[in-house]
């Protein structure tokens, strides 16, 4: 189990009047990566969070390749486990178990990331307001208002918005998806035969719901599992995610947290900015389609908009729309085009998971792009634009769905 988490550098909230360069909505790892930009750059920078830090988020807690590269150098942060080993099943079928060349997906609480990385913007000069929500928000004549819940009118030349996939500021900016999903999940305590049993090792097993799968990360005495798949049938998901958990030892134990929440993934063609205020992470909706992953999505996209927030400080109104254009440009050219592959990835896993599965554990080439992809070598969009993955959208859209299962067999 997770050990207690110092919480972050917090200012007390107060009533009145204050402005700022810029203020960041949200202290996950987006809102806390622009933070940080924002002030190591010279900003000052208001750093909000609506609960009291650390907070309990749902959220698996691994983090891949590119999600470590994104990460501040030193940051102290404690991992519970290392991936070396993954385990693929076709709902409850066909398991396979492949070794990783490379262990790297790291095991953490969310809690603990979060907080790590508030701490991280605190120590580069941000003040930080936990227990502190938005209320509302508007601009004109180049400022952004933000009033909170303690009766505070705020004022900043710019707004980093990043206060997740239910976000105040998303509406604001009119954030569109194209995807929306819900996940369920359980953080379930093991004993040492069980956590033995799953160290070092991960589940992934693809559902019975269209684009479903559901997962198991180790964590030490910990589990965390739980399932996902398209918004609008919770029973079924909810009947799936009690036989995942009971097939794997792990329906049981009481679980330590036992949630569920939305991931969005945005229209291409969705806004990134309004004015001064722009969004980052989930608030943006930047999720990949095919494994919902968001935490790499949301360390790069908050980095960008912290540069992005930096420059909206000093831009004259002529300059600010540009400004935020170019973020927008950014953030399409890099996390759009990853997107926009993982979007064909899952256009192709839900039409035929039984061919994806089929691919990742009998064709080598599968499972070391795969394994690249994790370990931050490459990215979905390599994979995606591989002659293999090329002919295997083709054959998808022509295989009956009962022969690609019976390859799986």
């Amino acid at each position: 189990m997770p050990p207690p988490t110092t919480p972050a550098r917090t200012s007390g909230s107060g009533t009145g009047t204050s402005s700022w360069d810029v203020i960041v909505v949200g202290a996950g790892p987006a809102g806390a990566t622009a933070a940080r930009v924002a002030a190591a750059s010279g900003c000052a920078t208001l750093l909000l969070e609506r609960a009291a830090v650390p907070r309990y988020k749902t959220c698996g807690g691994g983090l891949i390749g590119a999600s470590l590269a994104a990460l501040p150098a030193g940051l102290p942060l404690r991992v519970y486990d290392t991936a070396g080993h993954f385990t693929f099943a076709l709902n409850g079928r066909a398991e396979r178990t492949l070794a990783s060349r490379a262990p790297t997906i790291a095991m953490v609480y969310r809690s603990e990331l979060d907080a790590a990385l508030t701490e991280a913007a605190a120590a580069a000069g941000a003040e930080v307001r936990d227990s502190t929500a938005l209320t509302a928000l508007e601009e004109e004549d180049g400022t952004v208002t933000v009033r909170t819940n303690h009766g505070e009118t705020l004022r900043a030349r710019a707004v980093v918005g990043a206060d997740g996939s239910a976000s105040r500021v998303a509406r604001y900016v009119g954030v569109q998806c194209a995807q929306v999903d819900l996940a369920l999940e359980a953080e379930v305590p093991v004993d040492a035969r069980t956590a033995d049993r799953w160290q070092g090792r991960l589940l992934m097993e693809w559902g019975p719901l269209p684009g479903s799968f559901g997962w198991v990360f180790p964590k030490g005495d910990v589990c965390t599992a739980g399932v996902v798949a398209a918004r609008g049938n919770p029973a079924a998901l909810r009947a799936y995610k009690k036989d995942f958990l009971s097939r794997h030892g792990l329906l049981g134990p009481r679980p330590l947290h036992d949630t569920g929440h939305l991931t969005r993934c945005r229209r291409p063609d969705s806004p990134l900015a309004r004015g001064r205020v722009l969004v980052a992470g989930d608030a943006a909706a930047l999720v990949d389609h095919w494994s919902r992953e968001g935490i790499s999505y949301a360390l790069r996209s908050g980095q960008l908009a912290g540069h992005a927030a930096t420059r909206l400080v000093t831009a004259a109104e002529a300059e600010a729309a540009e400004t935020a254009d170019r973020y927008g440009r950014q953030v399409e050219e890099t996390l759009g085009a990853e997107m926009r592959a993982s979007r064909s990835l899952m256009d192709l896993f839900a039409h035929n998971p039984g061919l994806v599965h089929t691919a990742l554990t009998r064709v080598p080439a599968a499972f070391r792009r795969l394994d690249a992809y994790i370990a931050g070598r490459t990215s979905v969009a390599g994979i995606m634009a591989t002659p293999f993955a090329r002919s295997a959208t083709a054959l998808a859209t022509r295989l009956p769905l009962r022969a690609a299962r019976a390859l799986a067999r």
